[in-house]
């Protein structure tokens, strides 16, 4: 007989699983656009860090190794949406930066990312989702996660 699962490890499973599903519903309706994941989620990160991000730096904001970003920023390159400049300090690294191109893209992902946050939203109150922020804060240090990666980035500026 197998046990059913606690609430704790009910969590874990549901985290996962609402977090997949709403890049999914936002990937979806951007398909139209043919605006990719990989492509609407660097720009969306490109465009909320404070200042230029190194290479290194948004892959780490995105979430994927190195590798994995370079084809992307070669895309994002090649359709003039952003550039990549090396760095004085350091002629082996390169920032990214957003072109100016990038913005109506930038305004049609951050619409739809809208429209998709006010339907999840619709019913559930604010102190509601303050709990819930609170909660994933704490889980996120106890992994090992910094203040500053669970400040939206919007404070930095």
């Amino acid at each position: 007989m197998i046990n059913p699962l606690n609430d704790q490890e009910q969590f874990g499973l549901r985290l996962g699983l609402v977090a997949r599903l709403w890049r999914a519903e936002i990937d979806r309706r951007l398909a139209t656009f043919g605006l990719t994941e990989s492509r609407w989620l660097t720009l969306l990160h490109l465009s909320r860090l404070p200042q230029a991000a190194t290479q290194r730096e948004l892959a780490e904001a995105v979430g994927v190794r190195g590798p994995t970003l370079v084809r992307t920023l070669d895309r994002l390159e090649a359709e003039k949406l952003i550039e990549r400049r090396i760095e004085a300090s350091d002629r082996r690294t390169k920032s990214v930066h957003l072109r100016a191109e990038a913005d109506p893209v930038l305004e049609r992902i951050e619409e739809t990312a809208a429209a998709v946050r006010a339907e999840i939203f619709s019913d559930i109150s604010s102190d509601e989702v303050a709990t819930c922020l609170k909660v994933l804060e704490q889980i996120a240090g106890k992994l090992g996660g910094t203040p500053r990666a669970m400040r939206p980035a919007d404070e930095d500026r």
